[in-house]
């Protein structure tokens, strides 16, 4: 009970942390997912903490995670108007960042000799990380490295996507929130309501959407290559 209560305490102040110099400094390098992790792997190392020890007291919060992603309903339901509008768009555009996001993943991760476990870690990075679990454990890969993907995953995600949609001017909510939800999920979409609710709506849906057809994409994938 003392290592579940120490180690719960020092998640959450470090990402308290985290979020007091996103702040101070907006920057999206300094995402609070990033400065946390780095607060938490340094004060780990100072104080010679095993990642046994740490995981025994804090795991359990991986398993809110699933929770924690149902108060994305709350802007979701405030947009209903502008969801109902471009629900074409919105299918349409989330499909096809799933296919090229499972597809371009295996094929590259193929190409480049990545071994099967791997490669089935890897497919789902672009959905949550309570989802992205069990498709890689049904793929056969591991859910520890597919965490570890997703994370990545979203965390560049949510730095490159406000250059890229600037790059290639894509201004309008919809293009920018499809995109951000398909391929950066949760992470993604907490960014996205930064610039704007609707934005937010858009990519917690397209993010929900994903999740939906990259579960269905990835065991095709898995009976048919693997």
């Amino acid at each position: 009970m003392i290592n579940l209560l120490l180690m719960t305490s020092l998640t959450l102040l470090c990402y308290v942390g985290g979020r007091w110099i996103y702040r101070l400094f907006p920057n999206p390098l300094l995402l609070p997912v990033i400065t946390a992790t780095i607060l938490l792997l340094f004060i780990l190392f100072l104080f010679d903490i095993p990642y046994e020890t740490y995981i025994d007291g804090a795991g359990w919060l991986e398993y809110i995670i699933g929770i924690a992603v149902v108060a994305l309903a709350y802007p979701l339901y405030r947009q209903l108007a502008i969801l109902k509008k471009y629900r074409v768009s919105l299918l349409i555009g989330t499909a096809v960042g799933s296919v090229i996001g499972v597809f371009s993943t295996f094929l590259l991760t193929s190409l480049l000799g990545v071994d099967q476990g791997t490669i089935a870690s890897l497919l789902p990075k672009s959905v949550t990380t309570a989802v992205a679990i069990d498709l890689a454990e049904t793929a056969g890969g591991e859910s520890s490295l597919a965490a570890i993907f997703v994370t990545v995953a979203g965390v560049t995600g949510t730095i490159l996507y406000p250059l890229i949609c600037k790059w290639v001017r894509i201004e309008h909510v919809v293009g920018r929130g499809v995109a951000v939800g398909s391929a950066s999920h949760a992470i993604g979409t907490a960014k996205a309501l930064e610039f704007s609710e609707e934005e937010g709506a858009i990519s917690s849906v397209a993010m929900t959407l994903c999740a939906i057809m990259v579960s269905i994409l990835i065991p095709i994938v898995a009976m048919i290559w693997f």
